[in-house]
């Protein structure tokens, strides 16, 4: 009887000892999220490339483990991007209190993100001579320490909502890798339709938006509910987003040079081509 007294008092002062049901949800849910995507990995990409590109076949072991990798980055990116914008069209309560509101739905998401972030973590590590970036680890990292304070205390939810809209910009840049890699040409046009379809989505999702994100926190800065963040997560929240959006510029620039070069260099040997006739009309 003393016994269950005392871990009745030890679990009230210390919260952490007993998870309500929502937070164990949000942690199956992350174990999950990491378990389907190593799955996805190991079995479901390799399984599913042979099939769709038979020039998977032909790479090497290096080029097969990021080849995989890029595909579970391609499937995470589509299936969290869609969740982002069904947030932020639909749940008004995150929309009308972007600090504190109701975090239910972005929970899931970030506890999808997460799963897939410390999956993806373990895999560069395991196969770091093939996919090993230390950029990569940092980001991971800051990620996963700015979404302690989204999960461990529901804070910020539209910012960090906003955040994984980012996303979308990923499967074509992936997708540069791919034909890249199996050998498509840089004038070719799939690989054409795919440079401009990177560069109009990078600039919607990581550029366009800044003004939308800034004036959201610039209408939050110094009221009640800023104050309420800790210093660890106004930290996670403003120094994250600065930086994070001076790189955005930095890659929308080299992204769009990139884009510019090809499209001249593709209407160049358009023109110069010769007509059957050898005159032009």
């Amino acid at each position: 009887m003393k016994g269950f007294l005392f871990l009745n008092t030890f679990t009230a002062d210390w919260g952490w000892v007993a998870m309500d049901p929502f937070s164990q949800l949000i942690l199956i849910i992350s174990v999950t999220s990491f378990l389907t995507f190593q799955w996805l990995f190991h079995k479901v990409s390799p399984w599913m490339s042979i099939r769709i590109s038979p020039g998977f076949l032909c790479l090497s072991d290096k080029q097969k483990v990021e080849w995989n990798s890029r595909t579970v980055s391609t499937f995470h990116a589509l299936l969290v991007g869609i969740f982002c914008l069904y947030i932020l069209f639909f749940d008004d309560a995150v929309n009308e209190d972007p600090v504190w509101g109701d975090p239910t739905l972005v929970k899931t998401n970030v506890a999808i993100t997460t799963g897939y972030l410390i999956s993806d973590l373990l895999l560069i590590f395991y196969y770091w001579k093939a996919i090993g970036d230390k950029f990569f680890v940092v980001h991971h990292l800051a990620a996963l320490y700015a979404y302690y304070y989204v999960l461990g205390q529901g804070m910020l939810p539209y910012f960090a909502n906003f955040r994984l809209l980012a996303e979308f910009s990923t499967p074509c840049v992936n997708q540069r890798w791919f034909f890249e890699v199996l050998g498509y040409p840089r004038s070719s046009r799939p690989n054409m339709a795919n440079g401009v379809a990177m560069a109009v989505v990078f600039f919607m999702v990581r550029i366009a938006v800044m003004p939308v994100y800034y004036s959201r926190m610039y209408a939050v800065y110094g009221t009640e509910a800023f104050y309420l963040v800790p210093w660890g997560g106004r930290l996670a929240w403003i120094c994250s987003s600065i930086c994070l959006d001076i790189m955005n510029v930095m890659w929308m620039h080299k992204i769009a040079r990139g884009c510019y070069k090809v499209l001249r260099s593709a209407r160049r040997s358009k023109a110069g081509t010769p007509q059957e006739n050898g005159k032009s009309d």
